[in-house]
């Protein structure tokens, strides 16, 4: 049996969806495509006792209708809680909120996106730096990947790295630590859950100033996105992977 996932949830997604498709720590654990036996989900936005960083042994933080900047309880509870886990080698990844609270609590700075956000099928390029990387190194240069962001991570923590950009984005996907990593964009979105949430926020993105009828025909399947749950998960089997590879190398 391998090493036990422990999927923090940030938040629940809309009711109706739920009821229908399941939630984010569902999405993030068929992604992972690993036994459910292994999956330990924490409803740490219900104020579920977060376990001892010394019991984690990988770790995926989920996205979140929450925002990093209210400071909530909870949040700020996770916030204190993850260097410990970052500080102990443990694999991480954040989605989203848990990209944008990753980076806060390692020291960077989390505001409104200056453009009002990303919605629905937005093309991300890797960068230099993504070559060499034992969770991107792999992936195609160019891909697309499924936002609904309205916040943002505007300033990295100290030694992190920059793996993917967007053209309104600049952190799409962030190496913060050895064994550490976020991504703004939603791995575990498929095109359907993609296309509930563009019909959930018709009228808040309409407000916002974007058009939700061309978001919609946008929208494509975002395969090469989704499969890194699966290389997350196969990251932690192998840990001779991350081991050669650092962030200090030239």
């Amino acid at each position: 049996m391998g090493q036990q996932i422990t999927i923090i949830e940030a938040g629940r997604t809309f009711e109706p969806l739920a009821g229908q498709r399941g939630d984010f720590a569902d999405w993030i654990g068929t992604g992972l495509a690993v036994d459910s036996s292994r999956l330990k989900v924490v409803a740490a936005f219900a104020g579920e006792t977060l376990p001892a960083p010394e019991a984690v042994t990988a770790l995926v933080v989920t996205g979140s209708h929450a925002m990093v900047t209210e400071q909530q309880p909870w949040s700020e509870t996770l916030s204190r809680w993850l260097p410990r886990v970052v500080a102990l080698g443990v694999p991480v990844l954040g989605i989203c909120f848990g990209h944008q609270l990753l980076a806060r609590a390692l020291g960077g700075d989390v505001g409104d996106h200056p453009d009002g956000g990303e919605f629905g099928t937005v093309t991300v390029r890797l960068a230099n730096a993504a070559a060499s990387d034992p969770l991107f190194g792999d992936l195609p240069e160019v891909f697309p990947c499924q936002l609904f962001h309205r916040q943002s991570v505007l300033h990295l923590p100290p030694s992190a790295q920059v793996l993917a950009s967007s053209q309104r984005e600049p952190h799409q996907a962030v190496r913060f630590a050895d064994r550490a990593w976020g991504v703004q964009f939603h791995p575990e979105f498929d095109g359907e859950v993609m296309a509930t949430y563009l019909d959930f926020a018709e009228e808040q993105l309409i407000r916002a100033g974007f058009d939700p009828v061309a978001l919609r025909q946008k929208l494509q399947s975002a395969p090469a996105a989704q499969s890194l749950l699966q290389r997350f998960s196969r990251l932690i089997a192998d840990s001779n992977s991350i081991r050669s590879y650092s962030l200090s190398a030239p």
